[in-house]
């Protein structure tokens, strides 16, 4: 399977820093708290010198969204989102071990990280383009809905959507579950330095991966000179 950003989302957001990973092998038995705790201490470091609205990374991405026609403040990046949970609560829900751990990298670099299972993905193609407006959204409650056309989303070769308005929202259908046991994680910036972030924030994922699980993760960085990432195979799941 292939994984990569279309033409038109390249040209119209050349600063956009891409990279993927993918594993095999994990489940919802690891225990990740220790790790969740230290990068979301990280965050809360950073988070009492200035509030995430005031984060490059953020900033960023709420400019990338203005671009899109979208209100920032009524739409929100997922990194921004979990950062703003993460100032007003103090910790970050726990879902599941490889969902924590990405949320908890996630706010440790300010950067959207979305954890997807692979074998809910319908191949060849996973592509990160504009929406037609025919795709398939299916929301954590259960809900269908339809991308605008033109919207920014992860759509798969049986036109499945499986985000809202980018880094906005992902899809309840490709969420991390009990049952999960292949992945594919894309992490995105769109700062200055959004490349080095994407690649630490790749290698600490493999790195952590590998330690809670028996899982050879492999991951690239996506650049107009590698636009693709291939990974496993067709999904099993239609």
């Amino acid at each position: 399977m292939i994984l990569r950003h279309a033409e038109e989302v390249r040209s119209a957001h050349p600063g956009l820093a891409a990279g993927a990973l993918h594993a095999t092998g994990v489940d919802g038995t690891a225990d990740v708290g220790a790790r969740v705790a230290e990068y979301t201490s990280r965050a809360l470091v950073r988070l009492a010198d200035n509030p995430e609205s005031r984060f490059p990374e953020v900033l960023a991405w709420r400019r990338t969204f203005a671009r899109l026609g979208l209100r920032p403040t009524q739409y929100r990046c997922a990194s921004e989102s979990l950062l703003r949970r993460l100032r007003k609560e103090g910790s970050l829900p726990r879902i599941h071990p490889v969902v924590d751990l990405c949320n908890a990298v996630s706010v440790a670099y300010a950067v959207p990280v979305a954890a997807l299972d692979a074998d809910r993905i319908t191949g060849p193609l996973l592509e990160v383009r504009p929406a037609r407006g025919d795709e398939t959204y299916t929301t954590f409650d259960g809900r269908t809905e339809h991308p605008s056309p033109g919207e920014v989303t992860y759509a798969d070769s049986a036109g499945r959507a499986h985000a809202r308005r980018w880094t906005n929202r992902q899809s309840g259908h490709s969420a991390v579950r009990d049952g999960t046991r292949r992945i594919l994680v894309v992490a995105e910036a769109m700062h200055e330095g959004g490349p080095g972030t994407v690649a630490r924030v790749l290698e600490t994922l493999a790195e952590e991966l590998g330690a809670h699980w028996p899982v050879t993760p492999v991951t690239g960085l996506l650049t107009d000179e590698e636009p693709e990432f291939a990974f496993g195979d067709s999904a099993r799941v239609p």
